[in-house]
C-alpha cells in the first residue's frame, strides 16, 4: 500500500512552508492567487485527499450535518434529502442520514448519535408520533443549529422551511369545488403537526369561501397512510349520505382512499373525486392518476440547507438569524384523472 500524501509531501515538491500549502489549500486571503494555484495543482497531481478527522480538530467543523427524515419510504422525504445533499456537497458538507419511522424514540437516538458524530448542525422533521419535544428545546439549550423542514412546531421557535400547506389545501379543495363535487369530505393528519393543521384549516375556509357548509362528520381523523385512507373510505361510504369528493392530508392516505373506492366498485372520477398532497412518484402511474398538490420538495432541501450554514455562521458571530425565520415555499398544484369532475 503506498504511503498517504501529506501536504509536507507538497511542501517539500514546491519548496514551501507547510503553513503556506496549509493555508492555500484552505484558501486563505493572505496567500496570493498564484500560490493557491499552485499548491491545488501539485495537490491533484499527488492524488492528496485532506485528513478530516485532524481538520475538523483543528477547526472545530466536521463539515457534516445530520438529517432526520420521518419515513424513507415517502418520494417526498427522498427528494428533499436529494435537494439537501446536492447543495451541501457544493458546500463542502457531507450528510448523515437517519430514518425515525415516525417514532420518538428514534428520533432521540438520531440526535445521540448526530452528536456523537459532532456535526456542525441538524435537520429535522419531526415524526408524526413525537408530541414531547424536550430534545429540540436540549439542542437549543446546547446552541447546536437546528433547522426543522416540512413538520415544525411554531412553539420551540425553530427556524425552518415549510410549504405555504394551507394555500395549498384551500386551492385543492376549491379545485374539486369547481369541478361539480358537492359533498366534499377530508381525511386529516395528526393536529399536533402544524402543517396538518394548517391543511384541515385550508380546506374549512375553502368550503366557507364557496358557500359551503363544514360538516363534521366528512372530517376523518387519519395517521397518515394508506391504511387510514381505506379506512376512512369506508368510514365515508357508510355514512347516510355519503361525500362525492375527498382531499386527503397527503398522497398515501390518498391511495388508500382510491384502492377502497375501487373495491366498492365506485367510479372515479365519474361518482367520486379525489386529490392528495405531496406529488408522490406512483401519482400519475396508478389508473386514475392522482391528483395531488407538489411541495417543491427539492427548493426545500435546498433553502433548508442554506438556512442552516446561516446559522451556523451566526454561532461563529459572521451573520445573524431570527429564530422564527421561516421561508414558505409556493404549492404548485397538479391535476390529474382522479379529480377531473363528476358525470352529467
Amino acid at each position: 500500500m503506498s504511503q498517504r500524501i501529506t501536504i509536507h509531501d507538497i511542501a517539500r515538491e514546491l519548496n514551501l512552508t507547510t503553513a503556506t500549502v496549509s493555508r492555500a489549500l484552505n484558501d486563505h486571503p493572505r496567500i496570493s492567487t498564484e500560490t493557491k494555484q499552485l499548491v491545488q495543482e501539485k495537490a491533484r497531481q499527488l492524488k492528496y485527499r485532506r485528513n478530516k478527522l485532524a481538520s475538523s480538530l483543528r477547526s472545530g467543523k466536521s463539515h457534516t450535518i445530520g438529517v432526520i427524515i420521518p419515513s424513507a419510504q415517502m418520494n417526498f422525504f427522498g427528494s428533499v434529502v436529494h435537494g439537501i445533499e446536492n447543495t451541501a456537497s457544493s458546500n463542502g458538507y457531507s450528510i448523515i442520514l437517519y430514518q425515525s419511522e415516525e417514532t420518538t424514540s428514534l428520533e432521540k437516538k438520531a440526535i445521540e448519535t448526530f452528536l456523537s458524530a459532532r456535526v456542525d448542525g441538524i435537520l429535522a422533521s419531526i415524526a408524526k408520533e413525537t408530541v414531547d419535544y424536550t430534545h429540540y428545546v436540549e439542542l437549543r439549550k446546547r446552541n447546536i443549529p437546528l433547522v426543522f423542514f416540512d413538520r415544525t412546531n411554531e412553539e420551540l421557535q425553530v427556524p425552518s422551511v415549510v410549504i405555504d400547506d394551507y394555500r395549498g389545501a384551500f386551492l385543492a379543495t376549491e379545485h374539486l369545488i369547481k369541478n361539480g363535487y358537492a359533498r366534499i369530505a377530508h381525511v386529516a393528519g395528526p393536529q399536533h403537526i402544524k402543517g396538518f393543521r394548517d391543511r384541515l384549516s385550508g380546506y374549512k375556509d375553502a368550503l366557507l369561501a364557496n358557500n359551503r357548509t363544514i360538516v363534521n362528520e366528512y372530517i376523518y381523523q387519519g395517521n397518515v397512510s394508506l391504511e387510514s385512507g381505506k379506512e376512512a373510505a369506508d368510514y365515508f361510504l357508510n355514512l347516510t349520505a355519503p361525500p362525492d369528493a375527498v382531499f386527503a392530508v397527503e398522497d398515501f392516505t390518498a391511495l388508500g382512499v382510491i384502492k377502497c373506492m375501487k373495491e366498492r366498485n365506485v367510479k372515479i372520477p365519474e361518482d367520486f373525486g379525489i386529490i392528495g398532497f405531496a406529488n408522490e412518484n406512483f401519482d400519475e402511474h396508478i389508473t386514475p392518476a392522482l391528483s395531488s398538490v407538489d411541495q417543491q420538495t427539492v427548493q426545500m432541501g435546498k433553502e433548508a440547507f442554506n438556512l442552516l450554514m446561516e446559522i451556523i455562521k451566526a454561532n461563529d458571530g459572521k451573520a445573524r438569524v431570527k429564530d422564527d425565520t421561516k421561508i414558505v415555499l409556493d404549492p404548485v398544484l397538479f391535476f390529474r384523472e382522479s379529480s377531473t369532475g363528476k358525470s352529467n
